[in-house]
């Protein structure tokens, strides 16, 4: 691909077009968006293969978002950037129209921000405690994207280094492959769309026997006894129904095992995902931007994949029946 760069000359500038400013202001918009989501996602990835007691819980959205993204802005971008090479290939003048020249500029400044600002994020979180591993790595990311975009813009306007068109043709690939190395490492870290659709099934199961077992509870505190069955916790008046399985809608396992004694059980696709430390850390790392993963707060309701029952036994002293109110 033919690059043209700035020329130092007193070249005339060509008029600007609608189509140059909205190819320079699309490929700019674009760039900074697949940038900060490309950052977003190699830090998730480090976070998740570093995992760090102090830390969130992992969110398969950290890594599903950047990487919807990355899929659809890279391409883009880069055939935006082949638009305006195009152009400029066929009027040399517009190397010089004035939106692009803009654009250069404001990202080299933007790139010594990001990389700056990012640092000191970093650092800061660091004194809060981040291991050392997980603080190397994303001062290396950060490094990397920031250096990789402000040297291809810095080489457009100094032509003049040595094998700078080089220069900027490499950098154009290694980014493919940063990108696409991101992505597959992503793809590791959250597994396939079979295996998140089982883990939210899962998840359903496991928030389905958390309330079954409220409703159990809250039975108990007002009759003193264990329902016999399941069905007996239905209840159009509150509008509570018993749950069924979300994917198979069968119902779930109930047995009384004693007067305070109760076990329910469910059929499950994977073992408990444990997602501990694996996110970032509140209110300092940017890839901590979205909820907790689903689940993660259910920490004793532990399972191996098939079929897990879950016994429980009621402390009269914590839970007592609530005394019955004489008219």
């Amino acid at each position: 691909m033919n690059v043209y760069l700035f020329n130092n000359t007193h070249m005339n500038e060509a008029k600007l077009t609608p189509k140059d400013f909205f190819l320079h202001l699309g490929a700019t918009i674009v760039l900074y968006v697949a940038a900060g989501a490309l950052i977003n996602l190699l830090f998730s990835v480090i976070n998740y293969y570093n995992p760090d007691q102090l830390a969130g819980y992992f969110y398969v959205g950290s890594i599903a978002w950047p990487i919807s993204m990355l899929v659809v802005l890279i391409p883009i971008l880069y055939v935006l950037e082949w638009l305006i090479n195009k152009d400029i290939a066929k009027t040399p003048e517009k190397a010089n129209v004035w939106i692009r020249r803009w654009r250069v500029y404001l990202t080299l400044f933007l790139a010594v921000v990001l990389v700056g600002g990012d640092l000191i994020a970093l650092i800061n979180t660091y004194i809060n405690g981040e291991i050392t591993a997980r603080f190397i790595y994303k001062i290396l990311v950060v490094l990397l994207v920031g250096g990789m975009v402000g040297k291809y813009y810095f080489y457009s306007i100094y032509p003049q280094f040595k094998m700078a068109t080089m220069a900027r043709r490499t950098i154009t690939w290694l980014g493919v492959v940063l990108v696409l190395t991101s992505i597959v490492l992503g793809f590791i870290a959250v597994g396939s769309p079979a295996k998140q659709r089982a883990i939210r099934f899962d998840n359903e199961r496991v928030s389905d026997l958390s309330g079954i077992q409220w409703q159990i509870i809250n039975q108990w505190q007002k009759k003193g006894v264990l329902p016999k069955s399941i069905s007996e916790l239905s209840d159009p008046i509150s509008n509570y129904m018993v749950p069924a399985d979300p994917e198979t809608d069968a119902s779930y396992g109930y047995t009384v095992k004693d007067k305070y004694t109760f076990e329910i059980c469910a059929d499950f696709k994977l073992p408990s995902q444990d997602n501990t430390g694996r996110g970032g850390y509140y209110g300092i790392d940017s890839s901590i931007s979205y909820p907790a993963y689903p689940g993660k707060e259910f920490d004793t309701w532990k399972h191996e994949a098939g079929k897990a029952c879950f016994e429980r036994t009621i402390d009269p002293a914590l839970y007592p029946v609530n005394p019955k109110t004489i008219y």
